[in-house]
């Protein structure tokens, strides 16, 4: 099958081999003798190929609270009675403008510390850099993994942590950081979807 950009080269390309078919099948008739010219045929020019763009990003290549996280995970908690809230995503006091933070909780229910958090968005090398260095230089802890650079809340000021004592945390790799409010939070994250 040929990809949808290169079908109209394609086309092109078989446009012009059937003209030239059609020009050689036809030229002129036999002629009388070997000093007759043949008679010259006139053939249409091959079309041009016209460029074709790029397509845009589409609102599925963007997550959503509804597919940052898996199916079975919201639907856990929706039987809770549980919703999300978009909120801006921050590291520290740099707002990420390419990223969702999705907290979901029971916001019609009794107000309370239960809910869970999930974060992810595009970021450069320079601002991960410089949001690491300063989570660091405020007490946070840098660990780094096989599957990038993990930044946690220092256990003095962490109000919930998971099995094994760590609460937020931030996974850095090239290109991206994801969020949640411990670090096995992190393994919930399925963004960006394979």
């Amino acid at each position: 099958m040929i990809p949808p950009r290169h079908r109209s080269a394609a086309g092109a390309a078989v446009a012009l081999a059937v003209t030239v078919l059609l020009a050689s099948c036809s030229a002129s008739p036999p002629s009388a003798g070997p000093d007759a010219t043949p008679t010259p045929v006139a053939t249409a020019p091959a079309p041009v190929p016209s460029a074709t763009p790029e397509p845009e990003p589409s609102a599925a290549d963007e997550p959503t609270c509804e597919t940052l996280i898996g199916e079975s995970v919201i639907a856990d908690f929706e039987s809770l009675g549980w919703t999300s809230q978009t909120e801006p995503f921050y590291i520290g006091s740099f707002e990420v403008i390419e990223g969702i933070q999705c907290v979901w909780a029971d916001f019609d229910g009794p107000a309370g510390d239960h809910g869970q958090m999930f974060g992810w968005a595009r970021i450069s090398d320079e601002d991960a850099a410089a949001t690491q260095s300063e989570l660091v230089s405020q007490g946070w802890i840098r660990e780094e993994g096989p599957e990038g650079v993990y930044i946690t809340e220092s256990p003095d000021t962490t109000i919930s942590t998971d099995d094994e004592g760590y609460g937020m945390t931030y996974l850095y790799a090239p290109g991206w950081v994801k969020l949640a409010d411990t670090k096995q939070g992190l393994l919930l994250i399925e963004w960006p979807k394979s």
